[in-house]
């Protein structure tokens, strides 16, 4: 499709998936304002959290994992698989089990191990047997209203994590710097608008560029997530092939493997997300990683957030490929909403 012909995109877009991408900024104000208003559990004594969660419901942790290495004052582990680890024990641990859903059977797998184990639990779901199952043991649950897909309910699956830390003491209160992040949402978005041209919107540009290319992105530091999130937006909305990696890991193995299949390397597209608030260091790694990725035949790029403060780089970053992933769905005539393969898979999963 023409990406310029955007009236036409409804008759692709069925369920609309343009208005959740249109409405994060709004999402993530609104979820960083009801998390000021739900019930605290105790959290004295804790020290360690635990956040288990699946796709959608796991990358607001990775966010809030990573905007917070620097600044919480307790050590968070993201948790994507089923049980504990073994150390999880006793009420010194708290687990928030986060399903969009409620109905995530790895995180369910989680809770109920922390239940066993005698762990603190906060529920963050919008039902299922995830919330009824925390009520009837009488631990807190944070209820949200959220119709859509888990994916597109990120700036809830961030925002009440951050407003839940900062208000338990954890993190430096961070209210001026998500309403910073929240303006430069919108001020950038001003230009990835559908109704925006292709030769004024970067988002479509973007798309164009990574039509028919396998994708790759890096990130580092508050940026590593953001690169987790392009790789499975790209996946689920314009079902694509896509990988993310990290920076400076990725130079320690992944610089090697740039000899061969020297063939498929003209399809291949490696961008490099970066930003004035991440570590000099990893920004001059991005620059030259990307530099000698060229340099073997392959398409590269660094893609700079707009100056802000760090939490505002690491959500328009996240922003931008939203929209991206949404214009390369255009491009391939794709209905960036339904998962069919997910389903299926978990169709077949639960039948076996």
């Amino acid at each position: 499709m023409e990406l310029d012909d955007f009236k036409y995109f409804p008759e692709i877009d069925r369920s609309n998936m343009l208005a959740e991408i249109n409405g994060l900024p709004a999402q993530l104000q609104t979820a960083w304002e009801l998390g000021q208003q739900f019930p605290m559990p105790d959290v004295a004594g804790v020290q360690h959290i635990i956040i288990a969660g699946m796709g959608g419901s796991a990358i607001g942790a990775d966010l809030l994992a990573a905007y917070a290495a620097s600044r919480a004052s307790v050590p968070i582990t993201v948790w994507r698989d089923y049980d504990l680890p073994a150390w999880a024990q006793g009420g010194s641990v708290l687990l928030i089990a986060s399903s969009h859903s409620g109905n995530t059977e790895e995180t369910l797998s989680a809770f109920a191990a922390a239940q066993a184990r005698g762990c603190r639990v906060l529920a963050v779901t919008t039902g299922g047997k995830l919330a009824a199952q925390a009520a009837e043991a009488g631990h807190t649950v944070w209820q949200f209203v959220h119709p859509g897909q888990p994916r597109a309910a990120v700036g809830y699956s961030f925002g009440l994590l951050l407003a839940f830390f900062a208000r338990a003491g954890w993190l430096p209160d961070p209210a001026q710097e998500l309403t910073a992040a929240v303006a430069a949402m919108r001020a950038q978005q001003a230009n990835l608008r559908a109704e925006v041209p292709t030769e004024k919107n970067p988002a479509k540009q973007w798309a164009l560029r990574l039509e028919n290319k396998w994708v790759a992105v890096f990130g580092s530091g508050a940026f590593a997530p953001v690169a987790r999130r392009w790789k499975g937006q790209i996946s689920e909305i314009a079902k694509a092939w896509a990988q993310f990696e990290f920076l400076p890991e990725a130079n320690h193995n992944t610089l090697a493997g740039l000899d061969n299949p020297a063939a498929l390397f003209p399809q291949t597209f490696a961008i490099f997300l970066s930003g004035s608030s991440g570590h000099p260091r990893h920004n001059l790694r991005a620059r030259l990683t990307a530099q000698v990725f060229e340099e073997h035949g392959l398409d590269a790029a660094v893609v700079q957030a707009p100056e802000g403060n760090a939490l505002a780089q690491q959500w328009t970053l996240l922003h931008l490929g939203d929209y991206i992933a949404y214009y390369l769905a255009m491009c391939y005539d794709t209905d960036p909403t339904p998962v069919t393969a997910i389903e299926g898979f978990k169709a077949a999963l639960k039948k076996a």
